[in-house]
């Protein structure tokens, strides 16, 4: 699936959106890409002489892949998007980080759900580098609804 189609599903934009594709989709699984381009903004301050990718961006990577993927499956099941509320993180579990992402790497994002109650949904994640589990953690995310403001 293409980085227009990721538009399509979830909310986040530039420099936010940590996604450039969707490799492959089930019905409670998905895989996605990104690359780390040297010119990512956290790279700035994380550190200057030595960049290296920031757990929690590679946390919230992992949570827009979920996102991508329950936002299939809420269209799918009453052909609504996220126009009626947005995916929000309410809980990580037994985070892991077990290898060094670095400008120019490939991450997959591989997210599974492993169930759902209502509108609250709980996932894992694993995030891969060169075959390698580069961090681990599952977390939890609802549907709420977006106020307009002024």
């Amino acid at each position: 699936m293409s980085y227009e189609q990721i538009l399509k599903l979830i909310p986040h934009r530039k420099p936010m959106l940590l996604l450039d594709e969707i490799v492959e989709q089930e019905s409670d699984s998905i895989i996605c890409k990104k690359v780390f381009e040297e010119d990512e903004f956290f790279f700035q301050g994380h550190y200057p002489d030595e960049p290296i990718v920031p757990g929690v961006i590679l946390c919230e990577a992992a949570m827009q892949a979920g996102a991508a993927l329950l936002a299939t499956l809420l269209a799918d099941e009453s052909g609504v998007d996220f126009g009626s509320g947005v995916p929000v993180a309410t809980r990580m579990n037994d985070v892991k980080f077990k290898k060094v992402i670095r400008p120019g790497d490939t991450i997959l994002l591989e997210v599974t759900l492993q169930e759902r109650l209502a509108q609250a949904f709980f996932l894992r994640a694993t995030i891969r580098c060169e075959t390698k589990v580069a961090a681990r953690f599952e977390f939890g995310c609802t549907m709420t609804k977006v106020e307009a403001t002024s």
